[in-house]
């Protein structure tokens, strides 16, 4: 019996070719298949991109073409300073701390609020060390505790592995879930400023990004790359600037307070005259601002809407929040990775590669939304999380079997190598430096002219 892998899931999905030619040598491949998933993700978007010139008068079938080293580097290695390096991005409280019952528990405290709910639940209000922290936390058990600091708003996920994740209520459901949920909406009735062209297939798209973090952001950022107006959109009580160099390439960046009705009125007007909205919010967020789902529709009929979430769609984790380095210890990756190390302690991931993977697929379904209601003229939604993008890694691992040594002299040199061959951007923090584009489409590509290293330095208004 054929066991549908994830690019054939992809392909009936999004409604895409193959076809698409590698290139390069794969660097990550080793406990899990982290290139050939992020590979094949990326080689989806291409596949969209090269559907929607095909769809359009600019297009005609040209050979899509992807790095799969180049690829590995735009997991969170394509942008580095031209001098220095960037800061850590991690709060000292985030991190793996063992517990009462001898496993562990990751915390996530990079935002105030989620450090203020982890000392909530910890009764360790004044905490001021790790120490201090480590020796709180070796008092709980880790579910025990990971309950706590959720109820208390906090974000963090005991270790499990992965049979079982499986075997609980939230990976259940998780599995059973689509890689990519796809669902048609209403025609559209409103004109479009998009008009596409052959280097550039989104040019003119309006894009309404409201996300946050890695793989919301690292969606929008692609679609920018392909030349759409992306306005991101954040209060003024927000900010990730440790975050900004990786996913702000392309875009402008506004500040609104959606919780005053002339913050509300004036998104609603965003909404309306936008193409694309893609969110990343906790479940509810976009709602409680006013925006539910009919009312959306009701504003921008034909919108082409795309949302990521941390634990899926269904089952008791659904609004859960979550964010990468969390998913990796709830779905039985960073076990998986310490048994593979004989190690001590969890090993995750050596890259972010749910955040970054599933923000390219999120691209590839925003790119097959558009291509969707330029053929047919109706809207569409898209679904997808990171938990279900760690579901397709880890049944992958048993066809893509790598070694060890050979993704270890694979990589030497490869973060840094790709850098001479890319780009230089300048910024009011200093130049940075991008890796060349992971894919080509004919002459369609992914290209900037500026990174937006601070955020709301732009008017809250469409070009």
């Amino acid at each position: 019996m054929h066991r549908e892998t994830a690019q054939d899931e992809l392909r009936r999905i999004l409604d895409i070719a193959g076809g698409v030619r590698l290139s390069g040598v794969a660097q990550l491949d080793d406990t899990l298949p982290v290139s050939t998933l992020a590979t094949t993700a990326v080689s989806a978007l291409a596949s969209a991109v090269d559907a929607l010139l095909r769809s359009t008068s600019v297009g005609s079938r040209s050979e899509a073409r992807v790095d799969r080293g180049l690829v590995d580097a735009w997991l969170g290695r394509h942008v580095r300073p031209a001098q220095g390096s960037f800061p850590s991005p991690w709060d000292p409280f985030s991190g793996a701390f063992p517990t009462a019952d001898g496993s562990w528990i990751r915390t996530h405290a990079n935002a105030p609020h989620h450090r203020a709910a982890l000392l909530s639940a910890l009764a360790l209000p004044d905490a001021r060390t790790v120490e201090e922290l480590s020796a709180a936390i070796a008092d709980r058990g880790g579910e025990e505790l990971e309950s706590a600091i959720v109820a208390a708003g906090g974000a963090a996920a005991a270790l499990r592995t992965r049979a079982e994740w499986m075997r609980s209520a939230p990976g259940a459901a998780v599995a059973a879930e689509p890689l990519i949920a796809r669902t048609e909406t209403a025609p559209t009735r409103a004109g479009s400023t998009w008009h596409p062209e052959s280097a550039r297939p989104l040019a003119g798209l309006r894009v309404l990004d409201l996300t946050r973090v890695i793989a919301g952001p690292a969606a929008t950022q692609v679609l920018a790359g392909l030349g759409a107006d992306v306005l991101r959109i954040d209060p003024e009580t927000w900010d990730e600037p440790a975050v900004l160099p990786y996913v702000m390439a392309g875009k402008r960046s506004a500040r609104l307070d959606a919780t005053t009705p002339a913050g509300r009125r004036l998104l609603a007007d965003l909404l309306a005259a936008a193409d694309v909205l893609v969110h990343g919010y906790r479940a509810g967020a976009v709602d409680r601002l006013g925006l539910g789902e009919s009312e959306r529709q009701r504003l921008r009929p034909g919108l082409v809407e795309v949302d990521v979430r941390a634990y899926g769609w269904s089952g008791p984790w659904a609004g859960r929040r979550g964010f990468d380095s969390l998913v990796q210890f709830s779905t039985g990756i960073a076990d998986i990775g310490m048994r593979h190390a004989d190690a001590a302690a969890p090993v995750s991931l050596p890259v972010q590669a749910l955040d970054w993977t599933t923000g390219y697929l999120a691209a590839a379904a925003a790119v097959a939304g558009v291509t969707r209601r330029h053929v047919t003229g109706r809207g569409s939604t898209w679904r997808l999380s990171l938990a279900r993008t760690a579901h397709a890694l880890t049944a992958l691992a048993p066809e893509a079997p790598a070694s060890a040594s050979a993704s270890a002299s694979a990589s030497e040199g490869g973060a840094d190598s790709v850098f001479g061959a890319g780009q230089r951007i300048e910024t009011p923090d200093g130049a940075l430096l991008l890796a060349p584009p992971p894919f080509r489409v004919g002459e369609a590509t992914l290209r900037f002219d500026r990174v937006a290293t601070r955020l709301g330095g732009d008017a809250p208004a469409w070009l």
